[in-house]
């Protein structure tokens, strides 16, 4: 996720035309998919919700990189939880590891599954075909509580922009101690929970270190729209018992 100001990344000054693809109402409010054409030829899928943008096909970094740090401090990352759909970059990345035997992507938007399904978004009945990726349409919440304890070897949780920049104020619950406490109890030893932010959080930080015990801030710098922007990955891992 991040922010728009809607400027093609290129050379020089690009004229960007916008067109409509699919569009949906919730119980959150509207989510919008667009697409983005600069006269230079270029095309890219944006995404917003309410008004506000949430990604791009263009800048897809850190939903990889999410993935990245979770899987590279886990030894055996056979059941893996991913907490927000959104364009399929962070699943793609989680998939693309042969030791991933069960993705499983919580998405509380049921158009965004749709589209992703039906080819509105062109790369997702791909990476929906692919076996092990299962996709539930449930608030994190909701489906973190009906889980069963020590079940997941990583938790991705990509829901909103972070504590301090949220499209959904109700979102604001899954950075605090209850949702994490309940996070924690679905990971199994040595499991690790990856947390994106769209800004540094020492709250988001310090809370992590007081549920999991231990928690480590990595600064993710990315160009985005021609502006240099730092995002954020909090990593934490459930110690493994002996």
């Amino acid at each position: 996720m991040g922010e728009d100001d809607g400027v093609q990344p290129g050379a020089g000054p690009v004229e960007v035309h916008h067109v409509e693809v699919a569009r949906a109402e919730s119980a959150r409010g509207e989510l919008v998919l667009r697409e983005r054409r600069g006269d230079d030829g270029s095309r890219a899928l944006e995404l917003r919700a309410n008004g506000v943008f949430v990604m791009d096909t263009v800048e897809v970094h850190t939903e990889r990189a999410l993935a990245r740090a979770a899987l590279e401090l886990c030894e055996d990352p056979r059941d893996v939880v991913v907490g927000g759909l959104g364009l399929g970059y962070t699943m793609h990345e989680v998939l693309a590891d042969p030791r991933v035997e069960r993705c499983a992507v919580v998405e509380v938007e049921e158009a965004l599954v749709a589209w992703m399904r039906d080819g509105t978004v062109p790369h997702g009945p791909a990476l929906m075909a692919d076996a092990r990726a299962h996709v539930v349409v449930a608030d994190v919440a909701v489906a973190l509580a009906e889980a069963r304890p020590a079940s997941y070897d990583l938790l991705l949780l990509d829901v909103d922009n972070g504590p301090d920049h949220l499209v959904h104020d109700a979102n604001a619950s899954l950075y605090q101690a209850p949702f994490l406490d309940r996070a924690r109890s679905v990971l199994r030893s040595g499991g690790v929970l990856v947390v994106w932010s769209a800004d540094a959080s020492p709250r988001l930080e310090e809370t992590m270190r007081a549920v999991l015990g231990e928690v480590e801030a990595r600064p993710f710098p990315v160009r985005l729209q021609e502006r240099e922007e730092t995002y954020w990955l909090y990593v934490s891992r459930v110690p493994s018992q002996v």
